[in-house]
């Protein structure tokens, strides 16, 4: 039985030297402290170009601060951090953002009192830069609708476009956060807890969602619901007590002794239900 200090890593040597050459996001050692409590602990991720990738673990895991160290909103205490072969430790939020890494909040973030469409459009106008020339008038930022309404079509939202978007239900207050999300053109999507808060019938419609904007997509996930993970993440991290305890596809880390250790009880069933 594997020490479980120790990560699991399944595939073969060969593999991994393969997935070298694919990797889009690399952590080498990343590790933060807060006041002599280490949150993160010497993490060292792999995430493969156009995989979904599921970074998993209790509460308390360190998952979210590992989140907040890629998109820099987290300084690293040491580790370094690499995209696309390059090291951007040090660089600043919008600068890793520039690079093509965005990130969705754990917690449902649009403009309440815009309607749909308004509110895709405005990541639309940052990614393009038109949100900087204060003389653009309706006439010109119209010309943006027709890329908006492509993105409120991949989310099954263009039917809601002129609709306030405070006036829409959780599930798809979602979706219209990942269409946001989508109108920056992102290179590696990062979501956060996707379908926290969720009725079972939000849940199925998101983790379709997510299926369906992930194609030709990189997406990295921190996601609490294993059923979701087992339907769609084609490899995942198990992360506890802030360092990686497990990686390898649902199969794997599912049944392995440690990871079941670390959830125990109803998530430790939970898990193991989700085959």
């Amino acid at each position: 039985m594997d020490s479980p200090t120790r990560p699991y890593i399944q595939g073969s040597v060969k593999q991994a030297k393969e997935e070298m050459s694919e990797l889009i996001l690399e952590t080498r050692g990343l590790s933060k402290d807060f006041k002599g409590f280490t949150a993160v602990d010497g993490v060292d991720l792999q995430v493969q170009r156009g995989h979904i990738h599921a970074l998993i673990g209790p509460n308390g895991a360190g998952k979210t601060t590992c989140f907040n160290l890629l998109t820099k909103f987290l300084e690293p205490t040491r580790g370094s951090i690499l995209f696309d072969g390059l090291d951007i430790t040090r660089e600043r939020p919008a600068q890793i953002a520039r690079r093509g890494v965005i990130r969705s909040f754990q917690i449902s973030a649009v403009f309440p009192d815009l309607t749909v469409l308004e509110n895709v459009r405005i990541g639309l106008q940052r990614f393009t830069g038109t949100s900087y020339r204060f003389w653009t008038g309706l006439t010109g930022l119209g010309k943006l609708d027709a890329r908006v309404l492509e993105l409120l079509e991949l989310v099954d939202l263009r039917d809601v476009a002129n609709v306030r978007a405070g006036d829409l239900p959780y599930g798809r207050k979602r979706a219209l956060e990942i269409a946001t999300t989508m109108a920056m053109e992102p290179r590696l999507m990062l979501l956060d807890e996707p379908t926290q808060g969720m009725g079972h019938e939000d849940v199925e419609r998101v983790t379709s969602l997510i299926k369906r904007v992930a194609e030709g997509r990189t997406v990295l996930m921190v996601e609490h619901n294993m059923k979701v993970v087992s339907r769609i993440a084609d490899r995942i991290t198990v992360l506890a007590r802030g360092a990686v305890l497990a990686e390898g596809d649902y199969a794997a880390v599912s049944a392995h002794p440690a990871v079941l250790e670390a959830y125990m009880g109803s998530e430790a069933a939970t898990l193991e239900g989700a085959h």
